[in-house]
């Protein structure tokens, strides 16, 4: 291979171009990203950031000295991928010629229908979102979050410590029930309770009224919350519509196996876009978390290297993280599925428990709330179990 570009420039592109120079590869390595910044840690941008303790400089990703010799095409979009020339076409009209492609382009937040131009509205997944919405939170207010997710559980943490009036919306009986499960989900959701941010489960949300600037949150029950600020935490979709008719397969993202081997000879997939085939589940998995950004790549890379030829390993359970009202939340592994869940340790009350989530008597999770040593060991045990 003498070019190889890696689309997306965030954790997981430059991931792969790091692994890329790691495991031997000398040739022409191009990076193309959307974005006009280099690439930066997201986690802290719901936290630490919009808190303003954290700057712009502390979240990026690359030492000041690290040079892995690309050529950065960045504030430019890949729009297109024409398998017969092997050219990436970017929305400036460049195209890039590949013999190797590793597909990094992410997700985007979903937004809500009907809000575009409406002033006070926020979504929160890149530096730009972050940096208009720590500006809107320094103003004070009413707050509503739409979505009980971790990044709406967080935006809402962080601005309850600004001292803003929080409110969270969730359409769900119990906030995090997916990642978490019901019961867990709920003693993690009572975070907001403890710190007297109203939450509202059950109830979608119709719309929001506002001329220029948002003034209210409009729920189908025949509520309205009044907002100052609406932030929308409800998910993200993969960004792979530029894939569509290039030889690609599509279904919640880019299709790939255990390896991150797409249908295309040369063409790997990593990071948030990745529907990656988790052989334990025997299924497709697409993970939106930064370690998953951070690790897969190297096996992905591999693949991409080899040709193929390389036996895909078994990759760790995912695992990530999250910071509400001063607890730090873990989470390793796989609740779907699992058959039963325990408090090992801890009490629930406190909001200081290790628990694990079994199926037919084995591990296949485990949360944990301010327990990071023992969390730390039964993540290496469910790793182990699992592999």
């Amino acid at each position: 291979m003498r070019t190889v570009a890696v689309v997306g420039a965030s954790l997981a592109g430059l991931s792969a171009a790091r692994s890329l120079r790691k495991q031997g590869y000398d040739g022409r390595l191009v990076v193309i990203g959307d974005e006009l910044h280099r690439p930066y840690d997201r986690p802290p941008l719901s936290k630490e950031f919009l808190a303003g303790t954290l700057g712009e400089a502390d979240l990026a990703l690359e030492a000041h000295d690290e040079d892995l010799g690309a050529e950065w095409l960045l504030g430019t979009r890949a729009t297109g991928l024409d398998r017969t020339d092997r050219a990436v076409r970017l929305a400036d009209g460049r195209e890039v010629r590949v013999d190797g492609l590793v597909i990094a382009t992410g997700a985007a937040a979903r937004r809500l229908p009907g809000a575009d131009g409406l002033a006070g509205v926020h979504v929160l997944r890149t530096l730009d979102d972050a940096r208009a919405l720590r500006d809107e939170l320094a103003r004070g207010g009413r707050l509503v979050v739409i979505g009980g997710g971790f990044i709406g559980a967080e935006v809402a943490s962080t601005a309850y410590a600004l001292g803003l009036d929080v409110t969270v919306v969730e359409v769900a009986p119990t906030p995090l029930a997916g990642p978490l499960g019901a019961t867990m989900g709920g003693i993690v959701s009572g975070l907001h309770a403890d710190h007297g941010v109203r939450l509202l489960c059950g109830v979608g949300v119709k719309g929001l009224s506002g001329e220029r600037y948002v003034d209210a949150v409009l729920l189908e029950d025949g509520r309205s919350i009044p907002a100052d600020i609406v932030v929308v935490g409800v998910g993200a979709r993969p960004c792979v519509e530029w894939l569509e008719g290039s030889g690609v397969e599509l279904d919640n993202g880019v299709k790939c196996g255990a390896d991150g081997r797409t249908g295309l000879a040369g063409v790997v997939a990593v990071g948030d876009c990745a529907n990656w085939y988790d052989p334990r589940a025997g299924a497709h998995r697409r993970v939106e978390h930064w370690t998953g950004a951070r690790e897969r790549p190297d096996a992905a890379v591999a693949t991409l290297l080899a040709g193929g030829a390389v036996a895909p390993g078994v990759p760790r359970p995912p695992y990530f993280w999250s910071d509400q009202y001063g607890v730090r939340i873990q989470f390793a592994g796989h609740a779907a599925g699992a058959d039963s869940v325990t408090v090992e340790e801890g009490a629930v009350d406190d909001r200081n428990v290790l628990a694990v989530y079994r199926r037919a008597g084995d591990p296949v999770a485990v949360l944990g709330m301010n327990q990071p040593r023992l969390f730390t060991r039964w993540r290496k045990q469910l790793a182990a179990a699992t592999s």
